[in-house]
C-alpha cells in the first residue's frame, strides 16, 4: 500500500444517499489541525428557474476518474486524508449530490485543497446532470 492509498480514505460513486458523517470520520487524522468538508446540495433554482429534481448519470469509469482526482489531491504535501463521493440517480431539493472532505495540519490548506478537490471533480468527472423544472421542462447540463 502506498502513502497515497493510505491518505485517500473514501472514494465512491453511488446511487445511495451520501453519508456526510462517514466522510468527515474518514478524514480523521491525529496530525490534522484543519478539516474542510463540502456538501454540494440540490437547490430549488437554477438561473431564475425553479427546480424540482436532478438526475445524475455516470459513465462506468466515473469512480476511477474520481479516484484519480482524489489521489492527485492526496499527493499534495499538506494533505493528510481525503474522502470524496458523488451520488447518481434521481435527487430532490435538499439531497446531497457531492461530499468532499480533506484533512491537513492547518485550516488554510484544508480549505484550499478541499476547494481544489471539488473543482477538479466537477471539471473532470464524467457525470451528467438533468434538471427538471416546475413547469415540466428539463435540460441536460454538461452533456457531451
Amino acid at each position: 500500500m502506498t502513502d497515497v492509498d493510505r491518505v485517500v480514505r473514501l472514494v465512491e460513486v453511488s446511487a445511495e444517499p451520501l453519508d456526510v458523517a462517514r466522510h468527515e470520520a474518514a478524514v480523521d487524522h491525529p496530525r490534522s489541525g484543519g478539516r474542510a468538508l463540502f456538501c454540494g446540495v440540490v437547490r430549488e433554482h437554477d438561473h431564475a428557474r425553479d427546480v424540482t429534481d436532478l438526475e445524475y448519470e455516470a459513465h462506468p469509469g466515473a469512480e476511477a476518474v474520481l479516484a484519480e482526482v482524489a489521489a492527485e489531491i492526496a499527493a499534495h504535501p499538506d494533505v493528510l486524508a481525503v474522502a470524496v463521493s458523488h451520488r447518481v440517480g434521481m435527487l430532490t431539493v435538499g439531497d446531497v449530490a457531492l461530499v468532499a472532505a480533506v484533512a491537513t495540519a492547518h485550516r488554510r490548506e484544508a480549505f484550499e485543497q478541499c476547494a481544489r478537490l471539488v473543482d477538479e471533480a466537477k471539471a473532470r468527472l464524467p457525470i451528467w446532470k438533468r434538471q427538471v423544472f416546475t413547469d415540466g421542462t428539463d435540460e441536460w447540463v454538461n452533456f457531451p
